[in-house]
């Protein structure tokens, strides 16, 4: 199986690679695009015997090493 995890920063933190994407964007003279906010993007393949049971292994491996949950927030994708 396949896992995306997708880890973000939350809403209420500040995203300064965000506001300097933004800001180079401005310089290059594209003003219609704002509130950018930066993230990453991990891929991974996973050997589990069902869904459920891959989930619960992203999940534990996301919660301890992959994301910072007190500033960060995740979603899981699996196929």
């Amino acid at each position: 199986m396949r896992a995306i995890v997708y880890i973000r920063l939350k809403a209420e933190v500040l995203d300064p690679q965000g506001q300097a994407i933004e800001s180079a964007l401005k310089n290059l003279g594209e003003s219609t695009i704002n509130n950018i906010r930066q993230g990453k993007l991990i891929e991974m393949d996973i050997q589990a015997k069902n869904i459920k049971d891959a989930e619960e292994k992203i999940e534990k491996i996301t919660k301890s090493l992959l994301a910072n949950t007190v500033i960060e927030e995740y979603s899981i994708e699996i196929s």
